[in-house]
């Protein structure tokens, strides 16, 4: 019912308080789908993740401006949004009140999306599990890898399925 990528952006959003990777899978997810079909609540939900990694670095900057981009995109997408399973008012709710404390530069806190399917909370759960990691935990502020993971880790992975798809789509605009 729900696609694979946000099963996985929920657990590293709940269970890890891997930021960097919500807005890598989901970032992915988006890009594959055509770029006519893109849905825009899967962007807000990219930029709620790198605004609160903004946050949690004391990037004031760059997090009130993801978290207004954010709020921006996801108060336009109701729609998508109530299909993800997350309670719409209180989702502009909660990110309303995370920009009052951007804006005052307020320590970051963990924050609990709204998630409304009890089915979807028990699969995301069980991932937790498998990964070794328990669901809705707090982030764990020393861990100096996963508060500067953009700098410090090795994405050369990543990079050569992007160039190997982009690769792909140019090869099936040509036809071959």
């Amino acid at each position: 019912m729900y696609p694979k990528a946000y099963i996985d952006y929920l657990v590293y959003f709940h269970g890890q308080r891997d930021y960097f990777e919500c807005h890598e899978v989901l970032e992915e997810h988006w890009k594959r789908e055509e770029p006519e079909n893109r849905n825009k609540h899967w962007v807000g939900l990219i930029q709620l993740a790198v605004a609160l990694y903004h946050q949690r670095r004391q990037n004031w900057r760059g997090a009130e401006r993801m978290m207004r981009s954010a709020l921006h995109l996801l108060r336009n997408e109701k729609d998508g949004i109530v299909k993800l399973s997350l309670d719409f008012n209180n989702l502009v709710f909660l990110l309303e009140n995370r920009l009052n404390e951007i804006k005052e530069k307020t320590p970051y806190t963990s924050l609990t999306l709204p998630v409304t399917d009890p089915g979807l909370i028990d699969k995301c759960k069980e991932v937790c599990e498998e990964k070794g990691c328990q669901w809705n935990v707090d982030s764990n502020m020393k861990d100096e890898y996963l508060l500067h993971k953009h700098r410090m880790r090795d994405r050369s992975d990543i990079l050569n399925e992007r160039f190997r798809q982009k690769e792909l789509r140019q090869q099936k605009r040509k036809g071959t």
